[in-house]
């Protein structure tokens, strides 16, 4: 029978039995037949009075029904939004932050690798995710109302799916497109659809159930046509939906059509889409995004964003999207981030390798579907320790799927010819940066991890987990040496955070702390003198951060002397930070201001600075009064304990500068006569009475070393506080031995 010569057998059946058929092709069996479908089928004529043909059809009528009838369908399907450890969808209004498009497509900009390197070093890659592209950005809505046809490219998790919701709200709600009909196409759906329609048949089935003609609004350029996911098809529906999607914008072309796709996964031509890409968020959209996420919890976004601040690795994450939801869901249970940040990071990681795809039930195809997630997680820690020792954050596309390359032949079932290899190396590169947004082509042919957070993490990795125990050592080992060096300091701190056991790590940088100065005579002596005046002084705060004070006002103090300047404000605050900064992990508690003997030696010692500067001198004779009685107060409270000779002796140097017999004149030319003089007074009363204001003319190279071991030692205690484990023993160990000489 010829009677729809592009049906199977099994569908005129099951016409002629009167079960389910397709509506398309029920009305062209009944046009064949030469019988009225309607009366058949027993509906009513739709609005337009005619058939399918769009002849004299009332297309505002038909387009105002269309959007009634589906308008419930597609606020189910796009009013709500659910990812990752969600415990319940949430309003899409709620939660949704304007995107903004790059119009031109990043991985094809032409640059050379030195160009990146000398743009972009250690401490402007640090800050690549909220500032390397500086591309003009345009709103995604705009970007959808001056293309007709759009092609959106977007890593993963950068929000392309929540857009395409957002837009088909907008139209349903009347916000935009109001005169348009909706149309929301999952292509993983479509292209699993069973007897494989064609796109046009698909979307007349999902309107026959409101008697809708879809496709005589298709015709009239009424619909914004929303397809979803061109990257979750598989491989072997790739043709087929590619010539769909073709096929619909040529003979739709007056209809609007938005394609979403994940960068770097198919390799086809749309001719008649132009490509755009989603850009990451910026800090105003992380703002937005993080003030409606909290807007109704009782933690308050404010100190969201203060803690991102505070820390510019966790800060990077949340240029995506989807990882700053991760970091909301983890701030929304104790309005802090975990104090061991390999965990948060982990966290994204797992999002990223495992949870994006799998919740979503999307299958991907390729060589490296056979790679656990074990697997996975080796090949990135093998790359990213080899790039990170070479100071590789940008490397070239064949340098890395050489990398890949040396991974997979040590791998079982890997295959021998070198060619073979190649090319299976290339497919893994691609994948992990389409699958996962790991890697990110930021040009053509040249790579960088998409985070400097993820490439420290994964150095990190490579380093600590290893089966080997001379391995272990030997990487340790080679970890420390890099102790002072600014660029290796995350990795150092994500790697006592990712050791099962951190004692080794924690022993191996306190010995090489120490051996920083033990060389040298003169800082083993300024050691053995913090230790001595630490000791001395009765205050209420543990020791080792009475000797974190006297390091730092001595070793200040050699500073201001070289930068002329002397601010007590800010001064106190620091103070303050390295008392709090060794007391943190302890939880001892601080008082509100500093021990009186503590702020007294800050006060006495700060004088020392005006031997450089006539000008300081003259600013303290406008303030003495106020200091002078400050200094009263100090001492006045002492006076039964031994202080008395002291305050005496100070009053009499201080009479000195503040004689009122004195005139203007006569005190400038005293004080140029009588400075080196009166300054060497002051200090010998200093060291005789608090043994405090040695002047140790310590070289540039000394005054290096110190500031070097200070920061290491800041890192050390960092390490202690990020809840790393580690055996009491081993923690009281090095934080009772803290800055103290190696040869006591």
């Amino acid at each position: 029978m010829e009677l729809v010569d592009v049906q199977s057998r099994s569908t005129i059946s099951n016409f002629f039995a009167g079960k389910p058929v397709d509506r398309q092709i029920f009305v062209k069996i009944c046009e064949k037949l030469e019988i009225n479908w309607q009366e058949i089928s027993g509906q009513l004529p739709s609005p337009t009075g005619r058939g399918a043909g769009g002849e004299g059809i009332d297309i505002e009528a038909l387009v105002k029904l269309a959007r009634e009838r589906c308008a419930e369908d597609i606020r189910k399907r796009c009013g709500t939004m659910r990812v990752l450890d969600m415990e319940q969808p949430v309003a899409l209004s709620d939660i949704y932050t304007d995107v903004n498009i790059l119009e031109k497509i990043t991985r094809n900009q032409r640059k050379e690798l030195e160009e990146f390197r000398a743009i972009c070093g250690f401490e402007e890659f640090d800050r690549w995710g909220l500032s390397g592209i500086k591309q003009k950005r345009v709103e995604g809505i705009e970007a959808v109302r001056n293309h007709s046809k759009l092609m959106i490219l977007g890593k993963p998790g950068a929000g392309k799916t929540t857009f395409l919701k957002f837009l088909a709200m907008s139209c349903i709600s009347g916000k935009d497109f109001v005169d348009w009909v909706p149309i929301f196409v999952t292509l993983k759906d479509f292209a699993d659809r069973e007897n494989r329609p064609s796109l046009l048949q698909f979307l007349t089935g999902e309107f026959s159930q409101w008697d809708i003609e879809i496709e005589a609004i298709l015709k009239s350029g009424k619909t914004l046509v929303l397809m979803d996911g061109l990257d979750e098809v598989r491989a072997e529906h790739d043709d087929r939906i590619l010539r769909e999607i073709r096929e619909l914008a040529r003979n739709y072309s007056e209809s609007q059509m938005v394609v979403t796709c994940r960068i770097a996964t198919k390799e086809y031509t749309f001719e008649q889409f132009t490509e755009v890409e989603i850009a990451d968020f910026d800090e105003r959209q992380i703002a937005t995004f993080a003030g409606n996420w909290f807007c109704k919890k009782e933690i308050k976004s404010e100190d969201f964003l203060a803690k991102l601040e505070q820390n510019n690795r966790v800060q990077q994450l949340a240029t995506s999207p989807l990882l700053l939801t991760l970091l909301c869901l983890a701030f929304d249970e104790s309005g802090k981030f975990p104090a061991n940040r390999s965990e948060l990071y982990k966290e994204g990681l797992d999002a990223l390798l495992r949870k994006w795809d799998s919740k979503r039930r999307i299958r991907r195809d390729s060589v490296y579907k056979d790679f656990s997630v074990q697997k996975k997680e080796d090949l990135l820690s093998q790359i990213a320790l080899t790039t990170f020792e070479k100071g590789d954050y940008f490397i070239k596309q064949r340098q890395l799927e050489d990398y890949i390359c040396d991974y997979i032949r040590n791998t079982s079932n890997a295959k021998t010819e070198e060619e073979e290899l190649h090319l299976d190396s290339e497919a893994v590169l691609k994948s992990i940066e389409a699958q996962h947004g790991l890697f990110v082509e930021r040009a053509r042919g040249i790579y960088s991890f998409s985070h400097l957070t993820f490439h420290e993490y994964f150095a990190a990795r490579q380093i600590v987990v290893s089966t080997s125990p001379s391995k272990l050592e030997a990487a340790l080992q080679n970890l420390v040496t890099h102790i002072t060096d600014k660029r290796w300091r995350e990795v150092i701190l994500l790697s006592v955070g990712i050791a099962r056991e951190a004692d080794d790590l924690l022993l191996l940088m306190k010995r090489k702390i120490d051996s920083l100065l033990e060389e040298d005579d003169k800082l083993q002596s300024f050691l053995s003198w913090v230790d001595e005046k630490s000791r001395s002084i009765k205050v209420s705060y543990k020791l080792v951060a009475v000797r974190v004070y006297y390091f730092n006002i001595a070793l200040d103090l050699n500073r201001r002397r070289q930068e002329l300047t002397f601010d007590r404000d800010h001064d106190d605050d620091k103070i303050k930070l390295y008392v709090s900064l060794t007391f943190d992990y302890t939880h001892c508690p601080l008082t509100s201001d500093l021990d009186c003997n503590l702020s007294r030696d800050f006060d006495l010692i700060r004088e020392l600075t005006l031997d450089r500067d006539l000008n300081l001198v003259l600013d303290r004779i406008l303030a003495n009064n106020i200091r002078n009685r400050d200094r009263i107060r100090y001492f006045d409270c002492d006076k039964e304990i031994g202080y008395e000779k002291l305050y005496q002796r100070l009053q009499a140097l201080n009479y000195q500068l503040t004689n009122p017999k004195r005139v203007w004149n006569d005190f400038i030319e005293w004080w140029e006569r009588n400075n080196k003089r009166w300054i060497a007074e002051y200090r010998q009363v200093l060291i005789e009475h608090r043994n405090i204001g040695h002047d140790w003319q310590f070289t540039d190279e000394q005054r290096k070393k110190l500031e070097q071991y200070y920061q290491a030692n800041r890192l050390l205690v960092e390490c202690l506080k990020s809840d790393c484990y580690v055996q009491r023993e081993t923690r009281q160990e090095i934080e009772e031995s803290l800055l103290l000489p190696s040869k006591r």
